[in-house]
């Protein structure tokens, strides 16, 4: 693993994260599609993309590969830091492309 004070600017990174938000019945971040209820708010695990860093604020920002949501995160909430190699989107049966895949080296 790669420590979030050493990654090259330019290159593509995911980590491990966590965050405090919104949740409905099902632990998923607000808001969503679904029509379950709201729990509260609670903390959500996920996988990240590294969309930026602030080295002196100590903060990532990061979009979730589930809900597809934007967050930003301390240094001290986010972990197993790797890059990844992007891969083409995959085709769905009926022909369309769907949403680029990410795979962790």
């Amino acid at each position: 693993m790669i420590k979030i004070e050493d990654i090259t600017p330019g290159n593509s990174y995911a980590c491990k994260f966590k965050v405090e938000t919104m949740l409905d019945a099902m632990g998923r971040p607000h808001p969503n599609l679904s029509d379950q209820p709201l729990k509260g708010v609670g903390v959500y695990e996920g996988l990240g993309i590294l969309l930026a860093r602030d080295t002196e604020k100590r903060l990532v920002e990061l979009q979730d590969e589930k809900s597809r949501k934007k967050f930003v995160i301390s240094f001290d909430d986010i972990w197993d830091v790797d890059d990844i190699d992007w891969v083409e989107p995959l085709e769905s049966s009926d022909g369309t492309e769907t949403s680029e895949q990410a795979a962790s080296t």
